[in-house]
């Protein structure tokens, strides 16, 4: 596969395999903008990258440090990505010697944190001696180049699936992307519109990255994205990202989502076994009929599909939860990473029968 910048080791020092890795689970798992030659990972060194993550080698192998992960790849590494996705978006204090290694190694810095490397006194010096760029994701646009919501998302005639979920980091960008895939391979043209950095890492060619913005921006640069993909690719369907959670205290997302991209349909993404927030214990999460009863609420739209994140699931368990949740809400239920994404393939033609012809 063609790569969009080149090749590229993911800096997840002790978080790989945890929440906090999602950024480099993401990359592992898919992109189009790197060719991943390996993760940094100390705590799991020696191992397939994809075997932790999903059980399946992927040969993306992780290493114990820079040096040895650079000397395995014969010096042919152009990006130093940071696959840390931390609660409030910080570089720890640990990973500052790692990140200055790889820019005396002449390694560019693909950062989606929201603490801005290139503004670093440590970093933007020493990349400008080493002739390296740091690009930070998650800056947000010039004032000047935002948009303000006009409307013109009336004139997408896309049909448009949101992807959101009951918590943060319980795969939602994944679930997108494997149905804009299936689609496309069942040839009917889809695009991705991705709302966070990860969804920029893996190539999402159309998109923002919400949480950087002003708020006032936030609806008009979902719009102009989806209709910028319209205008451009006239795609038949597209995946809208989710954020956060409608409810969660700390990443509420999904309710812009809904008011601006003005979905036909929602595909939902949960964790059965978690009864709290992620990184909030003492905020239990609601039942999972009361998200579907405010998704419904809210955008006056069906909730089509239920998929599962399996963290700490038994295949038993996964095979009894979708048969559960089928019988319960009368809709399809799946994991996309274990069944694959065929049962919403099939509801998405079932519903928007113009896309069989």
């Amino acid at each position: 596969m063609k790569t969009m910048d080149g090749n590229a080791l993911v800096l997840c020092e002790g978080a790989f395999g945890t929440l906090n890795g999602k950024t480099a689970h993401g990359l592992v798992r898919f992109t189009q903008r790197y060719k991943i030659l390996g993760v940094i990972d100390s705590t799991r060194a020696g191992r397939d990258a994809g075997e932790v993550l999903d059980g399946k080698s992927c040969g993306i192998p992780i290493y114990s440090n820079l040096p040895e992960a650079l000397q395995a790849n014969s010096n042919k590494v152009n990006y130093f990505v940071i696959g840390l996705a931390p609660e409030g978006g910080k570089l720890p204090q640990s990973y500052r010697q790692i990140v200055a290694e790889a820019i005396r190694a002449g390694l560019n810095i693909d950062s989606g944190l929201h603490e801005f490397l290139s503004n670093d006194p440590l970093f933007s010096p020493l990349a400008q001696e080493h002739g390296v760029q740091i690009r930070d994701i998650r800056k947000p646009p010039e004032r000047k180049d935002l948009h303000f919501f006009t409307g013109k998302i009336q004139e997408v005639e896309a049909i448009r699936i949101a992807v959101l979920g009951t918590d943060s980091a319980v795969g939602k960008r994944t679930t997108a992307w494997q149905v804009t895939h299936a689609l496309n391979a069942a040839g009917i043209k889809a695009e991705m519109i991705g709302t966070g950095q990860t969804a920029w890492m893996q190539g999402a060619k159309y998109g923002i990255r919400l949480d950087a913005l002003v708020n006032d921006f936030v609806s008009g640069e979902i719009e102009h994205a989806i209709w910028q993909s319209w205008q451009d690719e006239h795609p038949k369907v597209m995946l809208l990202e989710g954020q956060g959670s409608l409810m969660h205290p700390a990443y509420p997302g999904g309710f812009e989502l809904l008011a601006a991209g003005r979905p036909h349909a929602v595909i939902l993404q949960t964790a059965p076994k978690r009864t709290t927030y992620d990184g909030f214990p003492d905020f239990p999460m609601p039942p999972l009929e009361r998200e579907i009863q405010v998704i419904e609420l809210l955008s006056n739209r069906p909730v089509i599909a239920l998929t599962l994140n399996h963290e700490n699931m038994s295949e038993a368990e996964i095979e009894a939860t979708v048969h559960q949740y089928e019988r319960q809400y009368g809709i399809p239920c799946c994991d996309v990473l274990k069944h694959g994404p065929k049962k919403i393939l099939e509801r998405i033609l079932e519903l928007f029968s113009s896309l069989q012809r």
